[in-house]
């Protein structure tokens, strides 16, 4: 566990505060301060100074910094990309909805899974984002923005499950009431398969909601997109779906991106409900987001709409999702790409 005070619980930081002769109310207060987003010790007015120099001596602060920042003039949505202590890079995306602002936020600074449509995972993984920098992610987009955050979904940059203790711990404290207090119900967590852990995840009874990136009918088509398909066959992938809703009674949401003649006819839909059957589901149909170092293009409207037609006509609810962003390099993993890009070739040019 890291050594940064925001990554703890209120025993915890109890206990090193314990050490320093401090008694046990004092855990909740610097708890709460640290919640609040402060960047330094000195803003936490009711602690003593011997206390707050002790702390910062030890236990530094480190706040994300504001790299990048760009708003939609078209709804609005607000990409950051903050900078880590270690100079790396993640982003953040905050999107604006009827039923209050929802932040998406990254889980690891790249990615491994290799899925061919998208951006983050080019480069690979650099590293997993500890509990504190995600909840950072949450703390300073709300501070920056204005906008109070009401959801999370943790589908930025990262396989969240690829780092399940730390994203387990991230839980813990974005829904602690003496934190930000978010409710697990406003909690959505995307998985592009990871069977093992989604065994564990539904051992947990949290009352999140499973997102699992199918994007495929059948190993076939799925395989040729989302290299985890060789590990965890689509076969397998539904089994732990239906193992997770039998443990948490929860309905898994499914990610389907519509690629353009390779997942999204009729007979692929088709497919689908079959292989479903009984396993209460709903699928967010997503546009695809063109990148440009990949040959995959978007599904017509017209295919999308029949796709999601067929699905409906089945009793499967199907939502194309609202597309926000898309002046803003808001699909996963653009703006951190063509940032490290531009520092590349500024490195270049010295």
């Amino acid at each position: 566990m890291s050594a940064n005070l925001k990554s703890m619980t209120i025993p915890e930081l109890g206990a090193i505060l314990k050490e320093l002769g401090q008694p046990a109310f004092r855990a909740k207060q610097v708890f709460t301060w640290l919640h609040k987003g402060v960047r330094s010790y000195e803003e936490m007015s009711n602690l003593p100074q011997s206390l707050r120099a002790a702390l910062a001596g030890k236990y530094p602060i480190n706040a994300p910094k504001v790299v990048r920042k760009q708003e939609s003039q078209k709804d609005g949505t607000i990409k950051y990309l903050w900078q880590l202590s270690d100079g790396n890079c993640v982003e953040t995306v905050l999107m604006r909805y009827h039923y209050g602002n929802t932040v998406c936020i990254s889980s690891e600074v790249g990615c491994l899974m290799g899925c061919a449509f998208c951006a983050s995972t080019l480069g690979g993984l650099v590293r997993r984002l500890e509990p504190f920098e995600m909840l950072d992610q949450v703390l300073f987009t709300q501070i920056d923005s204005g906008l109070p955050v009401s959801h999370i979904v943790l589908m930025g940059i990262g396989e969240p499950l690829d780092n399940f203790d730390n994203v387990m711990r991230f839980l813990e404290l974005v829904n602690s009431p003496e934190g930000m207090n978010i409710s697990m119900r406003h909690i959505s967590l995307s998985t592009c398969g990871l069977v093992p852990k989604i065994d564990a995840l539904a051992k947990r009874k949290l009352q999140l909601t499973l997102s699992v990136s199918l994007h495929a009918p059948n190993d076939e088509v799925r395989s040729t997109i989302m290299p985890v398909n060789k590990a965890y066959p689509t076969e397998e992938l539904l089994a732990a779906c239906r193992r997770y809703y039998a443990e948490t009674s929860r309905r898994i949401s499914f990610e389907y991106a519509m690629i353009d003649g390779v997942n999204d006819s009729v007979e692929h839909a088709k497919e689908l409900i079959r292989r479903l059957k009984g396993l209460p589901a709903h699928f967010n149909l997503i546009p695809l987001n063109h990148v440009e170092e990949s040959p995959l293009k978007p599904s017509s409207k017209n295919a999308v709409a029949r796709f999601q037609k067929t699905l409906e006509d089945a009793g499967i609810p199907a939502t194309v999702r609202r597309s926000l962003g898309g002046d803003i390099d808001a699909s996963c993993g653009q703006l951190r790409r063509k940032y490290t890009k531009e520092q590349g070739s500024s490195a270049d040019d010295k």
